[in-house]
């Protein structure tokens, strides 16, 4: 079974002594299978944002120790700062990551909530998916009044505190109030302004955030029936934001939070606050990330920005990585390294080095050894990647050539294909290496009595199977690859015709190649009707790639 995963983003109010946030943030890697993503620290707003990641039970102990260190470590009566704020704490969201309902998250923010209240005497609320009630849903709402006003707010019946003590005391002097949450992800993110105006910035994070501003006729809130203020809703949805100066940079900005990046992505945000700012007079000259953010919202920023230029999509992940930090001017005001501010970077950040992140050199040197692997199988899958590469390369140039303006979509669409057919195959390259080392673990396994025989020879054949099909998967990849490489030759730049047919001529290889190892690997297993189901299909692909390169001979034979 699939490990259930949790995000914990506690936001503690100390921004400035970094010796206190470094204790508060490294408490939580006393717990094991918890790792530390990453450490956000804001002098002018005096808040550190904190992530981290693991299993459910043991993200609400590190919760926990979190909380209670920060309590620990930082006086409310004493801390001030730009940013809302009621507790050392202030607030401890809990994010479903991986095969965990949001359900089941709030069951376990409210766990942390009760274990916080009952054994370190903090009170606070819970909110957003966890929220006992719908007028707490809102952080806005639970925060109001802020630390100051904590007194005058637990004195009123409606603001009892969902968890720990429900009187003003002297622990909630010292550490002010908690608020608990499960949440969907959410990305803090400011946009920064060529103004120190926090009244200009304000009024633009009131064109854009969805609650808007408040209706005003001569100067006056409208009200409505009610006696609630009248409204005018902003231009996106699932968007909060205010206005600030940030004395550290010199500058105003607009603090978003991004509640459902679904609904409103990060280079929606920018772009709309961009034509807002515009409007005013003013200028948009960056933006920053507070936190993580997912590597998919990278990599839709830098297709949308593509899109706008008419430039191919199908580039590699590491140049839309680069086109969304300058999109956004994500360095305006300090580096911005993606290996320490995209969540799936960091979180593999530790993990096994791969073959496919080898260089050219050390991979040829560990192919060489004496080591049995890598070997035929994951070099057929390398083969297979560098020729689909190569038919990639020919719809990017083709998509850029001066005159064919028009194309750029066509070509932009069959570079994705080939970008994706790449990525397929440099998985296959480590896959077909790990289904290998998944026959030698099963003969290592035990076999002193019946039973271990037994279970030893069930992972023989179930490995023996996975090794069989790992090279199949490469071989239909591969094959299927070609039809990049033919499309180009026939309707792409005709100077690269050389490099459509090296590609598909790399793409046999891989096929053939692949083919070998199913061969071999089938002959081993004991569920025949299995074997020779797959070694029908694999000789069905190995026939059509030969009918595919005679086209590509062809075609070569009439233009060269």
């Amino acid at each position: 079974m699939n490990k259930q995963l949790i995000e914990c983003v506690p936001n503690i109010s100390e921004g400035r002594d970094i010796n206190k946030i470094n204790t508060i943030a490294n408490v939580v890697k006393t717990i094991e299978g918890i790792k530390l993503l990453d450490v956000d620290p804001g002098k002018a707003t005096n808040r550190t944002v904190i992530t981290f990641v693991g299993e459910p039970d043991q993200v609400v102990e590190a919760a926990f120790l979190l909380i209670k260190k920060a309590a620990e470590l930082i006086d409310m009566s004493k801390q001030t700062g730009e940013h809302p704020r009621f507790g050392a704490t202030d607030v401890c969201p809990l994010v479903p990551i991986a095969n965990i309902s949001m359900e089941e998250t709030a069951k376990y923010a409210h766990k942390l909530g009760k274990k916080v209240g009952e054994e370190l005497g903090i009170s606070g609320y819970f909110y957003e998916n966890a929220a006992t009630s719908l007028d707490r849903k809102n952080l806005a709402t639970v925060r109001s009044g802020e630390y100051e006003g904590l007194k005058e707010k637990l004195s009123k019946p409606n603001w009892k505190p969902d968890f720990g003590p429900t009187e003003f005391n002297k622990q909630i002097i010292s550490s002010g109030v908690t608020a608990i949450s499960a949440r969907d992800f959410l990305i803090a993110y400011n946009v920064n302004l060529n103004s120190t105006s926090t009244r200009r910035a304000n009024a633009i994070a009131f064109d854009i955030r969805e609650n808007g501003r408040a209706k005003l006729v001569d100067g006056k809130k409208v009200l409505d029936k009610n006696g609630e203020a009248e409204r005018i809703p902003g231009k996106l949805k699932a968007v909060k934001g205010i206005g600030w100066f940030i004395e550290e940079y010199g500058i105003a900005q607009i603090s978003y939070n991004l509640t459902n990046i679904s609904i409103t992505s990060m280079h929606e945000a920018f772009y709309e606050t961009d034509l807002a700012a515009t409007k005013r007079g003013l200028r948009v000259t960056g933006s920053e990330l507070v936190g993580l953010v997912p590597l998919q919202a990278m990599l839709d920023c830098a297709d949308f920005y593509l899109k706008k230029q008419e430039r191919s999509l199908g580039i590699s992940e590491s140049e839309k990585i680069k086109i969304a930090i300058k999109s956004l001017g994500l360095d305006d005001l300090k580096p911005f390294n993606p290996q320490e501010r995209i969540i799936e970077y960091v979180m593999n950040s530790d993990a096994d080095k791969k073959l496919i992140d080898f260089t050219v050199k050390d991979f040829a040197e560990e192919t060489a050894s004496e080591s049995m692997a890598p070997g035929g199988g994951s070099i057929a899958a390398y083969v297979g990647a560098l020729g689909v590469s190569l038919g990639t390369m020919v719809a990017n140039l083709s998509a850029h050539k001066a005159g064919w303006d028009s194309k750029w979509q066509y070509f932009s669409d069959w570079a994705e294909k080939g970008q994706k057919y790449k990525n397929d195959l440099l998985f296959l390259v480590d896959e077909d290496t790990n289904a290998f080392n998944k026959i030698i673990d099963g003969f290592r396994m035990p076999k002193t009595n019946n039973e271990e025989i037994e279970a030893r020879k069930k992972a023989i054949e179930n490995a023996t199977k996975y090794a069989t099909e790992i090279p199949f998967k490469v071989m239909e990849t591969a094959h299927n690859s070609i039809e990049v490489m033919l499309e180009m030759m026939k309707n792409g730049l005709q100077n690269s015709l050389s490099d459509g047919g090296v590609g598909v001529l790399c793409a046999k290889t891989a096929v053939t190649g692949a083919y070998f190892n199913v061969r071999i690997n089938a002959k081993d297993i004991k569920d025949r009707e299995f074997a020779e189901e797959i070694l029908a299909k694999a000789e069905e692909i190995y026939q059509k790639t030969i009918v595919l390169e005679n086209e590509m001979m062809m075609i070569i034979n009439k233009n060269i």
